[in-house]
């Protein structure tokens, strides 16, 4: 990036424009290869990874088993940087090519959802669960909204700029960082006095925006924890221990995880008994 840039009249796509998506960015949609997608037994079929989006989804599933509900599922595999998410069948339930995406064959047809807000709300309204009181529901639908809008610029815009780009800039990363911190203020003004984010109840609304801003509040996010001053949140930080802190999140975030320590990745979720028996560490002392 030099001073001296002018945009073109017309852009054109360069394949070399570095970066850690390069090879996997463009600016078309649809398959790039034939791929069936595997089925389970369960009436809810999810392909996914642990992104900050796929964890909403898991912690959700997780969440409604360890509440009671009839919501078992099968979590599969998507490896995005390996470009699984541009299979022919990946494409015929999500046309944007993103994780999550879910098929719902618990009725007479499947049905597919994408988009892990739609994800969130699907389930919480078929199983009555997590909307809180039907009095808050305008605030709780305009706190995931606030997500799905506002998370794009920590994820896309700092995040990649701070850690993913080619090399450092200096204006992008002032520009999304100074973005990344006012929303980081919005939640801790909000959540001063607040056990979660609508009616003290805990909700789709902590699902949607933890797995993005709680783990930036707890300096695991980019590693950004101390460029961004995190400590200067602390109601979103007391916020996210006692998000992080639950049974079924805390499961809700091995599923389709492929990093960390391998006793904390679960690769694919079929069985409630895959947490005990089918984690990275088990399945290499097995080998």
């Amino acid at each position: 990036m030099t001073e001296s840039y002018t945009p073109p009249k017309v852009w054109i796509w360069d394949k070399e424009n570095g970066g850690k998506w390069a090879g996997l960015n463009r600016p078309i949609a649809g398959a790039t290869h034939e791929k069936d997608l595997p089925v389970g037994k369960h009436p809810f079929q999810l392909y996914s990874l642990a992104t900050p989006n796929g964890v909403k989804v898991t912690v959700m599933f997780e969440e409604l088993l360890a509440a009671g509900h009839a919501a078992e599922y099968d979590a599969w595999l998507i490896r995005i940087g390996d470009g699984n998410q541009f299979g022919s069948g990946f494409v015929e339930i999500n046309p944007n090519s993103k994780i999550p995406a879910l098929v719902d064959r618990s009725g007479d047809s499947p049905v597919r959802v994408f988009e892990s807000a739609a994800i969130l709300m699907h389930l919480a309204e078929k199983f009555d669960a997590f909307l809180g009181r039907p009095e808050d529901r305008p605030e709780l639908l305009s706190w995931v909204m606030w997500q799905m809008g506002s998370a794009p610029y920590l994820g896309g815009g700092f995040g990649h700029f701070y850690a993913y780009a080619p090399y450092p800039m200096e204006y992008p990363i002032n520009r999304f960082a100074m973005e990344a911190k006012r929303q980081m203020d919005v939640l801790n003004r909000h959540l001063e006095g607040r056990t979660w984010m609508v009616g003290d109840q805990f909700t789709i609304a902590d699902m949607a925006i933890c797995p993005w801003y709680g783990r930036l509040a707890l300096g695991e996010a980019y590693e950004a924890g101390e460029f961004l001053s995190v400590h200067e949140y602390p109601n979103v930080i007391a916020w996210a221990e006692r998000f992080f802190a639950r049974p079924a999140v805390q499961r809700g975030r091995m599923v389709n995880r492929t990093y960390g320590p391998p006793e904390m990745q679960l690769w694919e979720r079929h069985d409630a008994s895959d947490f005990d028996t089918k984690t990275q560490d088990k399945v290499k002392a097995a080998e």
